[in-house]
C-alpha cells in the first residue's frame, strides 16, 4: 500500500475495529448517533415549519383572494366602473364584488357572532377557492332571493345546525316601531357547509348571496368592495395599487400579504430561531467527535509511535485521525438525513395514526389556526443542513488529529 492510501486505510480500520478499548468504540457510536438524531430532528422541524407556511398561504388565499379594493366609508358606489378598470389590467385574472358586515346567528338556544359576507357564487369562484372546500352543498345554492346561507364547519357545530335548518340572522341596526327600536332580523336556510381547515374562518365566517346581503344591510345597489385574483400573487400589492390609480377614485386597497403579514413574519422568525437552536444541537453532537478522537489518540499512542519510527510523517498521522473523525461525521450525517427525510415525507400519516390510535389531537384548531400537522420537505434545507453538519464534524477532527501528529515516538514508547 503506497502513497497516502495507507492513511485512509488505517483511519477506516480504527473506525471498524472492535478490539482494544470498547469504551472508545461506544463513544464513537454515540457520536454518530448524536449527529444522526440532531440532523434528523432539524430536518423534520424545518419540514413542519415549511408545511405550516405552505398551508397558511394556501388556506388564506382560498378565503381572502389576492387583493381587495373597498370604499372609504364602507360603500363602493361605482363598483361596475372599477370592475371594468380592473379587468382591463393584463395582470388581473378575475374580479368579484362583495358585501360584508357583522351579524348574530341564532339557532334554537345557540347563538354566535359572525362576519357575514355576501357574494356572487359564480364570480366568487374565480377569485377564491371557497367552492373547492365545500363539504356539504355547493356554492351555487346561494341563489338570489332564496335567502340561503353557507356556514363553516366549526360554526355549524357551535350552532348545532345542519343542512336545511333555518337560522336567524340578527343585525345591530334597529327598526323603529311603535313598541320601540327592535333589532332587524331575517331567517336564512342552511344550504351548505365548508371546511377550509383554519379555525379563524371555519368558526367566524358565513356566506350569503350578494343580493340578499344588499337587502339585509340596506345597501341598494352598492357593495362593500371588490376582490381581485391576479396572475402574480407576490406582486398583488403593486397590481392592486395600479388598478386603484387607474380608476381615479379614493379607495382603500389591501392584499393578502398585508392582511396576514404577522402570520408569515412570525413563521419566518420561528423558522430562523429553530434553525439556529437545533444547529447548536448538531454542533454539540459534532464536537463529541473531539472527545472521541482524544481518547482514540490516547489509546493509540503506541501505534502512532510505531508508525512514526517506520517513517510516517506527522501529516500522515494527522490524516489518519481526520479520516476517522470524518467517517463518524459522514455516517452520522447521512443516517440523520435518511431518517429525517423518511419521517418528513410520512409525518402526516404517522401523526394521523397516533391521533386515531390514542384518541388525542396534536394541534388545537382554536389555538394554532390549522387543525392538521403539515409537512413539506424542501431539498434545499436538507442540503444546507447536511453541509453544515459535515463542516462541523470536519472542524471537530482538527485539534485531536493535530495532537496525534505532534506525538513524540520516544515519549510514547518510553514505558512499553
Amino acid at each position: 500500500m503506497t502513497g497516502s492510501r495507507f492513511e485512509y486505510w488505517i483511519g477506516i480500520r480504527y473506525v471498524r475495529s472492535r478490539s482494544g478499548n470498547s469504551f472508545v468504540s461506544l463513544i464513537s457510536a454515540i457520536s454518530m448517533l448524536g449527529i444522526a438524531i440532531a440532523v434528523m430532528v432539524l430536518i423534520v422541524v424545518m419540514s413542519v415549519v415549511n408545511g405550516f407556511e405552505r398551508e397558511l398561504k394556501d388556506r388564506l388565499l382560498a378565503m381572502t383572494a389576492h387583493a381587495s379594493i373597498e370604499g372609504v366609508e364602507g360603500e363602493l358606489t361605482s363598483s361596475a366602473r372599477l370592475i371594468d378598470t380592473a379587468l382591463k389590467n393584463p395582470r388581473v385574472r378575475a374580479v368579484a364584488p362583495y358585501v360584508e358586515g357583522k351579524a348574530l346567528l341564532v339557532f334554537e338556544k345557540q347563538l354566535s357572532g359572525v362576519e357575514l359576507r355576501g357574494i356572487d357564487p359564480r364570480q366568487e369562484d374565480t377569485v377564491s377557492g371557497i367552492g373547492g372546500v365545500m363539504q356539504q352543498g355547493t356554492l351555487g345554492d346561494l341563489g338570489g332571493g332564496e335567502f340561503n346561507i353557507v356556514l363553516g364547519v366549526e360554526l355549524a357545530d357551535t350552532l348545532q345546525a345542519r343542512i336545511g335548518d333555518k337560522v336567524t340572522v340578527t343585525l345591530a341596526q334597529g327598526v323603529v316601531t311603535p313598541a320601540g327600536v327592535l333589532p332587524r332580523t331575517k331567517r336564512f336556510t342552511v344550504s351548505g357547509i365548508y371546511r377550509v381547515g383554519m379555525y379563524e374562518f371555519d368558526r367566524r365566517l358565513a356566506f350569503i348571496n350578494i343580493n340578499d346581503a344588499q337587502k339585509l344591510y340596506r345597501k341598494r345597489d352598492t357593495v362593500t368592495g371588490v376582490r381581485l385574483a391576479v396572475t402574480e400573487i407576490y406582486a398583488a400589492a403593486a397590481i392592486v395599487r395600479e388598478v386603484a390609480i387607474e380608476n381615479g377614485e379614493a379607495v382603500l386597497v389591501s392584499d393578502w400579504t398585508r392582511r396576514h403579514v404577522n402570520f408569515f413574519r412570525s413563521i419566518q422568525i420561528t423558522k430562523s430561531i429553530l434553525f439556529v437552536i437545533l444547529m447548536m444541537v448538531i454542533a454539540v453532537a459534532a464536537f463529541n467527535i473531539v472527545s472521541t478522537l482524544v481518547m482514540v489518540v490516547k489509546d493509540k499512542q503506541a501505534d502512532i509511535a510505531i508508525l512514526r519510527t517506520m517513517g510516517a510523517r506527522p501529516m500522515s498521522i494527522l490524516r489518519i485521525f481526520v479520516t476517522q473523525g470524518s467517517i463518524i461525521g459522514i455516517v452520522g450525517t447521512f443516517t440523520g438525513v435518511g431518517l429525517g427525510m423518511l419521517l418528513a415525507l410520512n409525518l402526516e400519516s404517522i401523526i394521523g395514526f397516533f391521533e386515531s390510535a390514542f384518541g388525542i389531537k396534536f394541534l388545537a384548531a382554536d389555538v394554532y389556526f390549522i387543525s392538521d400537522l403539515p409537512s413539506e420537505l424542501q431539498y434545499g434545507d436538507v442540503a444546507l443542513i447536511a453541509v453544515i453538519a459535515l463542516a462541523l464534524a470536519l472542524i471537530s477532527t482538527i485539534y485531536p488529529a493535530w495532537v496525534a501528529a505532534k506525538t513524540a515516538p520516544a515519549e510514547a514508547l518510553r514505558y512499553d
